[in-house]
C-alpha cells in the first residue's frame, strides 16, 4: 500500500510541475490558474454525491430495506474503523458498485440491481470492501486535489491559445524562436500531460482500493468478482450516464473500445484479478 501511496503522490508532484512550467514560459503566477480552477472542484467536491446519485436515479435504501445489505456494508465498515455509510441502489441491470461523499460522515455505497442479482454474497462483499476502502482513503478527495491540479492546466492552455497567449512571447524581437516553439508545444502537450496523469493516479487508487477492499473481505472474494463484473457489464453496458463519472465504479460500466481502454481510468482487470490471487497466496487465504 505504501508503493501506491508514494506513486499516487508523485504523480500529484507532476501535475505541479506541469503546472509551474507552463506559469513559467507564460510569466503568470500559477495561484490565477489554480483558482479558476478550483471553484468548480470545489463544488463537485460538496456536492457530487448528490449529483451523482441523482444521475442515476439512486435511490438510498431505508434500514428496513434489505437488513442483510445493511449488514454486511455495516460489518465491512466496522472493520475499516468508519461509519456505517448510507446504502443506495441503482435500477439498472448493468452490474456493478460505486462510493461517494466527501468524508467518511456523509458516504453511500451504491449497488445496482444488476450486481445483486449476479454476484454470490461472498463476491458482493468483496466489492463493498473495495467501496469502503475508497471512502477510508479519502479518494473523493484525491479526486478533487488532481482534478483541480489537472484543469489549471488545460484552463490555462485553452485560455492562451483561444486569446492569442501564443504570440505573447512573440512581442519581444529578442525572442528566441526555439523558446516560441517550446511554449507551443507545452501549450499543446501540457494538456494532455496532465489528462493522461490524472487518469494514471485513478489507476492507483483503483488498485490500492483492491488490496485495501481484499483484506478487509478476502481477495479471492473480489478477484471472482472482478472477472464476473467485467463480463457482465459486456454484456449489459450502461446506455445512460456521463462518462466523466466512470472512475467512481469499479470496474468501467460504459461499452469500451480501444481508444477508451487506452484512456481508461481503471487499470486493466486482468491486472487487478492477478494482484489479488498474489495477495491471496502472500496471506495464505485459499
Amino acid at each position: 500500500m505504501l508503493i501506491n501511496e508514494i506513486k499516487t503522490y508523485l504523480l500529484m508532484a507532476l501535475l505541479v510541475g506541469l503546472i509551474y512550467a507552463i506559469c513559467l514560459m507564460l510569466h503568470i503566477h500559477p495561484i490565477f490558474a489554480i483558482l479558476i480552477a478550483l471553484i468548480p472542484n470545489i463544488i463537485a467536491y460538496y456536492y457530487s454525491d448528490k449529483f451523482v446519485l441523482m444521475s442515476y436515479n439512486a435511490r438510498i435504501l431505508d434500514e428496513h430495506e434489505m437488513p442483510w445489505l445493511h449488514q454486511m456494508v455495516e460489518r465491512v465498515a466496522r472493520k475499516a474503523g468508519l461509519p456505517k455509510p448510507k446504502v443506495a441502489i441503482v435500477p439498472t441491470m448493468t452490474p456493478n458498485a460505486f462510493a461517494t461523499g466527501r468524508n467518511p460522515k456523509n458516504a453511500v455505497v451504491a449497488v445496482t440491481e444488476g450486481i445483486l442479482q449476479l454476484l454470490s454474497p461472498e463476491e458482493l462483499e468483496g466489492v463493498i470492501g473495495h467501496e469502503i476502502a475508497h471512502i477510508k482513503h479519502r479518494d473523493i478527495l484525491i479526486s478533487t486535489i488532481v482534478a483541480t491540479l489537472a484543469g489549471a492546466i488545460i484552463y490555462i492552455a485553452e485560455w492562451m491559445l483561444y486569446w492569442g497567449g501564443l504570440f505573447f512571447a512573440s512581442e519581444s524581437e529578442d525572442t528566441n524562436p526555439l523558446e516560441f516553439i517550446g511554449l507551443i508545444l507545452l501549450l499543446i502537450l501540457a494538456p494532455i500531460a496532465a489528462t493522461l496523469i490524472q487518469f494514471a493516479i485513478s489507476r492507483q487508487r483503483e488498485f490500492y482500493a483492491d488490496e485495501e477492499g481484499a483484506k478487509l473481505t478476502h481477495p479471492l472474494w473480489l478477484a471472482n468478482a472482478l472477472s464476473k463484473l467485467e463480463e457482465g457489464v459486456q454484456k449489459y453496458p450502461l446506455e445512460r450516464g456521463n462518462p466523466a463519472t466512470s472512475h467512481l465504479f469499479i470496474v468501467n460500466p460504459f461499452r469500451s473500445d480501444f481508444i477508451m481502454k487506452l484512456f481508461s481510468t481503471h487499470p486493466p482487470t486482468e491486472e487487478r484479478i492477478r494482484r489479488l490471487i498474489e495477495l491471496s497466496k502472500k496471506l495464505h487465504k485459499y
